[in-house]
């Protein structure tokens, strides 16, 4: 038996907190259902982020397609921060109340998911970036967690199912046991090079048996120019000073003419090791990191009844914008009847809010993955870690 829920079952309102069904059985019992406006905002951010990336958001327009409601949201793969709302919805509370459950569920998870894949991208820089995380998931999610890993800004994801959703091609290297199978580094490298086809690039395992910087020279001297990298992936058990490592396999390359063959890390590998090996790693398999990422902790606060302004105690009442300049990238929260104005720098200001939904209508069409990481890889260039 497999342990996850359908999409059938997630339209029926069957994955919801049992309070927001209690809480529908007696409104209806009352007689009571008033118009309201309800924001799904984050107070907090996980650890020491300063900013998230929004995702999730095509996956709520599956949920939302059929209920009589109006939305506004930020478009996907937008930075935002703590107290700025990233979606709104409009309508009777129970046309959509029992869904507040599976709502955040798909924003919360996806925007943690895209922001740890941005925050690496971040640290990279020009250096490449691949999602190693399906195995470190339950295999039904693994293309959710590859998709938005590379609308976060990965470079590419190596699940086949995951990258399909990308529109592109899944990217790897091989396995400790493709080596251990054949019975040697070199000898496993150039089956690769001899059965696989010649589009994939050759990048080879070399912490299986032998010293790294002796099998790097190994595979080198076997494949010469069609040798493209090779991938460290030592356990942390027997990787000692992984820089020391690194600067060896680079040196003795470079020493023997192999500069143009690249060093891949992968295992174990956090944004801050990212940032102590990027002089001399060239490309980075991230796994558990992104896969594992924690979830942004998003809310949905109702804030209007029947056109009036109430929230809960701790919270904002009434409809909000939220306004970023499209220069300095500053950004504000203000009311909805706030106009944008010029900011202080001399740019203007913008509405992150957009007309989602009217009344289970799409009013616009859902971006490419290709087109929202871009966007999300546009605004990294406007914020730090």
């Amino acid at each position: 038996m497999i342990h996850t829920a359908t999409w059938e079952q997630i339209k029926k309102g069957l994955v919801t907190d049992i309070y927001f069904e209690r809480t529908k059985k007696i409104l209806e019992a009352k007689g009571v259902d008033l118009h309201v406006k309800a924001e799904f905002v984050a107070h907090v951010l996980p650890s020491s982020w300063q900013w998230a990336v929004l995702a999730g958001v095509e996956e709520c327009a599956e949920v939302l397609s059929e209920l009589p409601v109006d939305v506004r949201v930020m478009k996907e793969g937008t930075v935002f921060g703590i107290e700025q709302p990233v979606m709104e919805i409009s309508g009777k509370y129970l046309d959509f109340g029992r869904y507040e459950t599976a709502l955040l569920g798909l924003i919360c998870q996806a925007s943690g998911i895209a922001t740890m894949a941005a925050r690496c991208k971040k640290a990279a820089g020009t250096k490449e970036v691949i999602s190693f995380g399906a195995r470190r998931v339950h295999p039904t999610v693994a293309p959710l967690i590859e998709r938005n890993a590379y609308i976060g800004g990965c470079d590419g994801v190596s699940a086949t199912l995951g990258a399909k959703l990308t529109g592109r091609d899944p990217v790897g290297t091989m396995p400790h046991a493709l080596i251990l199978l054949i019975g040697d580094t070199v000898e496993a490298t150039k089956a690769f090079d001899e059965v696989i086809e010649p589009t994939v690039r050759r990048v080879s395992l070399i912490d299986t048996f032998n010293d790294e910087k002796i099998e790097a020279l190994n595979v080198a001297d076997a494949l010469g120019e069609k040798l493209y990298a090779v991938r460290l992936d030592t356990p942390g058990s027997r990787r000692g000073n992984f820089l020391a490592i690194m600067r060896e396999v680079r040196w003795e390359l470079d020493l023997r003419g192999y500069k143009n063959v690249k060093i891949f890390l992968s295992g174990g590998i956090h944004e801050s090791d990212i940032l102590r090996y990027n002089t001399l790693a060239d490309a980075y398999g991230i796994g558990t990191a992104i896969s594992s990422a924690p979830a942004v902790d998003f809310s949905m606060d109702i804030m209007e009844i029947d056109g009036q302004p109430i929230a809960k105690r701790g919270k904002m009442s009434g409809s909000k914008r939220v306004l970023r300049c499209n220069q300095c990238f500053g950004t504000r929260v203000c009311p909805l009847t706030e106009l944008p104005t010029r900011c202080s720098c001399g740019g203007t200001e913008e509405d992150l809010l957009v007309d989602f939904f009217s009344h289970g209508e799409l009013k616009y069409p859902l971006a490419e993955a290709s087109e929202i990481r871009e966007f999300v890889l546009q605004q990294l260039t406007k914020v730090e870690l």
